[in-house]
């Protein structure tokens, strides 16, 4: 009880005199930072870190590979980083699919040239309908299927 009563009494005190601030860290010469920070975070692509078109090429096949996307489906040409997709999907969210993956693999724009089958496009726009009616429904009303 008298520390505390002590501490409370000589809080003040100590608070007022003049202490020199607290020393700063110096680090070493290896940790400080010298040169402008990084532009890694960037989406164009610099020279260090420009992929070739075969190497992109490569990496879109092995990524079709291993994906749910039919491999022998579709065709990849890579010009200058551009990327060219053909072939024919019965799937409408595989064309969109193939343009991220090419993306993904270095692919600095893609040319999507994929079509959509008639039969995919139908069942879109059936499933479109469904949706537009679900949502027009009000509150309380009963739907019908």
């Amino acid at each position: 009880m008298k520390s505390i009563l002590l501490l409370c009494l000589t809080a003040p005190l100590w608070s007022q005199t003049r202490l020199p601030p607290p020393a700063t860290p110096r680090l070493p010469a290896s940790h400080t930072r010298t040169e402008k920070p990084s532009t890694a975070h960037t989406r164009a692509a610099t020279p260090a870190t420009t992929v070739s078109d075969a190497e992109i090429e490569k990496d879109f096949r092995a990524r079709l590979a291993k994906s749910k996307l039919a491999a022998g489906k579709f065709t990849i040409r890579v010009q200058g980083g551009v990327a060219t997709l053909e072939g024919r999907t019965d799937v409408v969210q595989h064309k969109g699919t193939a343009t991220r993956m090419a993306k993904s693999a270095g692919a600095r724009s893609v040319n999507n040239r994929i079509e959509i089958s008639d039969a995919a496009r139908a069942r879109a726009e059936v499933n479109l309908a469904k949706g537009r009616r679900r949502a027009q429904v009000a509150r309380g009303e009963t739907r019908s299927h």
